[in-house]
């Protein structure tokens, strides 16, 4: 045998080749496609999964009074109304995961305190905000479902670092006022403040025509003045005063104290100081949230070491349900925003087609015998509300009896369609009448040449072709002849409150000419019947229809939580209020101009209520 075949054998050496540039770029490239092709599948699946578990939580009844929650027993409701209150609730199936629970409309905050009073777990309600964001019609509607409440015999203890003016009002009501040592209280009175645009206008050379019957129907006055007018002082004077007297008596009642000493303690900002607070007795101890909630443990027999069953009304409004098996209904149907023509979600305001298709699917179901109208509104277009007017009258005609509730407001357009029904409930610091009209056309010709650098020029085949386009003034026979539409329209309304109220035409126009009226005052002027909520307008309805045992039903069916997430437009105008603060009212006076169209029956200002 050889040597060689001794040795051990070798596997042959191969020798890779270098990748090509192009095979490494095609590698690279089919690579990212991959990787990006699977994780999009992975992202997919996972909002599948996502969309699956949200609708299998609307399935199974994940809504505001499904009474899907449980309460502890020996809890307390805990009230923070900081972050708003708007007239109805949005039903969120996943508010249990975020703040949003407590963004509650009117309605369920209502509901929620009116059903803790006789529920068994709930010993008693905590105010825990320092402010409260509404208008003083609400404010007056949650303040006296408080104090309804209390007759429960249950507790209401108010504890706060600080108390706005809103917040302490609703604090009032409670059976202990608590205050931290180095807070205050703001209670100062009421100041209406009206933004005027005339200089910014004439700085711009905007020119604003305007047209109005009724020498109090000032919507104009900031497009036109620097300040109000003596007529429009008048109005604003008396109505800062009623929706005082309205506050104080309130307090006075709630915490034991004159009328003439609140406004003392107001007139001298006394309880600025926490120490004169208490002196006055606007609060009733000095002390720190863990001092409140001892007390609170206090009045429900627990240790030190245990913890308070809290519930916030987001998730105790979903632990019952209120709604009645009944056959006979009485249905509520919701009026809120400014009044348009045409088309519109009711989350922009008052569209009167729309509104008009949802109203008649109520007059129009058999089992519905009466209707209340829930108004919160500032007015808008004449004609629109000429229009719902109609409806109201058919609705009336069909046998159906139409109470009006009233909100913050209901006013101009907005008492143009209330003065129909067959019986009308406000709060006493509601804003309503103002019923007046008026036409406002801007031209913007001159900003344009001088601001901006743009001329116009034209060609028309008449000579009134490109009337209230907005580019040029009004001439003589426009005006004229806009002028003649507000006195017909104007002449109606009269007319349409004047049979409404059973009144004269003279009667009416005498506490007519735009000016707007509080409740406790419209009261005594017979633009409305009786001073009261809106549960007070169901039962009134009820009654007025004869009927006992009955379901309320609500419309218009609210916008489902699917649809507005794809909706923008109040995200867009919450974020403007929120980047403006207090200035929102200029840029809202701006848009008025640009944005209002034809004869318009509506509020005479935007007021700041401070």
């Amino acid at each position: 045998m050889s040597e060689t075949n001794n040795l051990p054998s070798r596997k042959p050496v191969f020798q890779e080749k270098p990748e090509t540039p192009s095979r490494k770029f095609w590698r690279v490239v089919w690579g990212s496609m991959l990787g990006f092709l699977f994780c999009n599948l992975i992202v997919s699946f996972l909002y599948m999964l996502m969309f699956f578990a949200m609708i299998g939580m609307m399935g199974s009844g994940v809504k505001s009074g499904s009474g899907t929650e449980t309460v502890k027993d020996n809890s307390v409701l805990k009230i923070d109304l900081s972050q708003g209150v708007r007239e109805r609730a949005i039903d969120m199936p996943f508010a249990q995961f975020n703040n949003y629970n407590d963004n509650l409309g009117l309605d369920d905050i209502l509901a929620s305190i009116k059903n803790a009073a006789s529920d068994s777990k709930i010993k008693g309600i905590y105010l825990s905000s320092p402010s409260a964001a509404a208008s003083p019609a609400t404010l007056k509607e949650i303040h006296d479902a408080l104090k309804i409440f209390r007759k429960s015999g249950k507790f209401i203890y108010a504890y706060s670092d600080s108390y706005s003016q809103n917040g302490y009002y609703i604090a009032s009501i409670a059976d202990k006022i608590l205050l931290n040592p180095t807070g205050s209280v703001d209670f100062r009175g009421y100041a209406f403040q009206i933004m005027f645009y005339k200089n910014l206008i004439d700085k711009l050379d905007v020119d604003v025509q305007v047209i109005r019957h009724g020498k109090f129907k000032s919507a104009i006055e900031p497009y036109i003045m620097d300040k109000m007018s003596e007529a429009n002082r008048e109005q604003m004077d008396l109505l800062a005063n009623t929706l005082w007297k309205c506050i104080t008596k309130d307090i006075a009642d709630s915490r034991h104290i004159s009328v003439d000493t609140l406004n003392y303690i107001a007139d001298n900002l006394i309880a600025y100081d926490a120490k004169n607070a208490l002196a006055s007795k606007m609060v009733d101890r000095l002390c720190y949230v863990a001092d409140a909630e001892k007390m609170i443990k206090s009045k429900l027999n627990l240790g030190e070491d245990e913890d308070i069953n809290f519930v916030t009304l987001g998730k105790y409004r979903k632990s019952f349900d209120p709604s009645s098996k009944a056959k006979q209904k009485v249905a509520v149907v919701y009026a809120v925003g400014e009044i348009h023509d045409g088309r519109g979600s009711e989350m922009q305001g008052i569209y009167s087609d729309s509104f008009i298709k949802e109203f008649r699917k109520a007059y129009k179901d058999d089992n519905v015998k009466a209707i209340v109208l829930r108004i919160n509104s500032p007015g808008g277009s004449a004609i629109a509300s000429e229009n719902i007017w109609q409806e109201i009258e058919k609705a009336k005609k069909a046998g159906k009896i139409v109470v009006t509730s009233m909100g913050d407001y209901a006013a101009s357009g907005g008492y143009y369609i209330a003065c129909n029904s067959d019986y009308i409930i406000a709060q006493p610091n509601t804003l309503t009448g103002s019923i007046g009209v008026f036409g406002m056309i801007p031209s913007f010709q001159n900003f344009l040449k001088n601001k901006v650098g743009i001329t116009l020029d034209k060609v028309a085949t008449n000579p009134h072709a490109d009337f209230g386009n907005g580019f040029r003034p009004m001439d003589e026979v426009e005006i004229a002849i806009l002028q003649n539409s507000i006195e017909q329209i104007y002449a109606l309304f009269t007319q349409r409150v004047a049979d409404g109220r059973k009144m004269s035409v003279a009667a009416v126009d005498s506490i007519g000419q735009g000016r707007v009226w509080a409740g406790q005052d419209a009261l005594g002027i017979g633009l409305v019947d009786k001073i009261g909520s809106l549960d007070d307008a169901v039962r009134k309805a009820a009654e007025l229809a004869k009927v006992s045992d009955y379901a309320i039903a609500y419309y218009p069916k609210q916008t489902d939580w699917f649809s507005m997430l794809f909706r923008d437009d109040d995200d867009m105008d919450a974020a403007i209020r929120a980047k403006l603060g207090k200035f929102y009212f200029m840029f809202d006076g701006v848009d008025q101009i640009l944005s209002q169209e034809g004869v318009q029956a509506r509020m005479p200002m935007n007021i700041v209520i401070q």
